[in-house]
């Protein structure tokens, strides 16, 4: 039996002085409201109305009862009340990348306070975040989505020692103007040179690390193709370990990483921006589930996450399209 049900009808009745009223003020049928009375009674065994009449009138035990029930319902609705609190104040998860900055974070952070909302940053991998959406653990995240089919694109490029580039190139000085430090840099640049003469061996290529936020399916892939096009060995490309580990490695000049500019600039590292635009990063920023469909994102939280990630301007969907099935055959033979 539904107590509360059962008591928000006995009180109804006895407040409306009639069960059709009390079943109009309930929004429920009259012949239920009656069930309901009648297995409530069973429960007390006793009537708490007295059906002789005309009028419904409450009985001795029905009086009795009346103050127990109605303190039932209020403190059921405090309860609620509370529940409701609780929900409203508790604090929104948002699943993020790991490699955002903490300065942009903490704007995001801030700016949910000022509109009453209290915002939980969680560094999650891309399947993580997916899994918090749908099980409702999340009420925000960044999801990986291909980039010509995103409404936020991360560049990508490669992140070295700061005295080198990637391609050997002469490293850009802190004093050079913005415009001159950005860099593009393509895989097959990266193809050892050859050395003359002879008992001298071909150098190997620098390893590129790519960390866990790069091992999706379809970033794999395309990744692996792009190596294999630019004549790399395979085993150029290999999972970093953890991030201090991969970012000691590359500060050291052993190892170039894959990542984005403000995360390589937060940590000293020269960084030069991928020429394949198909291998930069996708996100979307998404709501969990909420009754039938997905909440609402918010203008301003998107914003603010896409400077948290590294994001720019949207490029023309068809340019990057271009470039996701691009051969590269033609730039191999112009690099020779």
């Amino acid at each position: 039996m539904d107590l509360l049900a059962h008591l928000e009808a006995y009180v109804a009745a006895v407040d409306e002085a009639s069960f059709s009223r009390a079943a109009e003020r309930l929004g429920i049928a009259q012949p239920l409201l009656s069930r309901r009375i009648k297995t409530l009674e069973a429960h007390f065994e006793g009537q708490l109305f007295d059906r002789s009449r005309r009028q419904v009138a409450t009985t001795e035990l029905g009086v009795l009862l009346l103050p127990y029930a109605r303190d039932v319902l209020d403190r059921a609705q405090r309860l609620r009340h509370v529940a409701r609190s609780a929900r409203r104040s508790a604090a929104c998860g948002v699943g993020v990348p790991a490699d955002c900055g903490p300065a942009a974070l903490a704007r995001v952070i801030r700016a949910g306070v000022e509109r009453g909302t209290t915002l939980g940053m969680r560094e999650l991998p891309p399947a993580e975040r997916e899994a918090g959406l749908a099980d409702s653990s999340l009420a925000y995240a960044l999801v990986r989505v291909p980039p010509e089919h995103a409404p936020l694109r991360v560049p990508l490029g490669l992140a070295s020692a700061p005295s080198e580039t990637p391609d050997g190139a002469r490293p850009a000085s802190p004093e050079d103007p913005p415009r001159t430090r950005r860099r593009t840099v393509h895989l097959e640049d990266l193809r050892p040179r050859r050395v003359s003469g002879a008992g001298h061996r071909r150098p190997a290529a620098v390893p590129i690390l790519t960390t866990v936020e790069d091992h999706v399916g379809y970033a794999q892939d395309r990744l692996r193709r792009a190596v294999a096009r630019a004549g790399l060995p395979e085993a150029t490309v290999r999972p970093a370990g953890p991030m201090a580990t991969a970012l000691a490695e590359t500060l050291a000049g052993q190892a170039t990483l894959l990542c984005a500019e403000p995360f390589a600039r937060q940590h000293g590292a020269r960084w030069a921006a991928l020429g394949d635009v198909s291998l930069h990063r996708g996100y979307d920023l998404r709501a969990a589930h909420r009754g039938r469909g997905p909440a609402k994102v918010p203008q301003w939280l998107c914003a603010l996450l896409a400077t948290a990630v590294g994001a720019v301007p949207d490029e023309p969907t068809a340019a990057v399209a271009r470039a996701v099935g691009e051969d590269g055959r033609s730039r191999l033979a112009a690099h020779g």
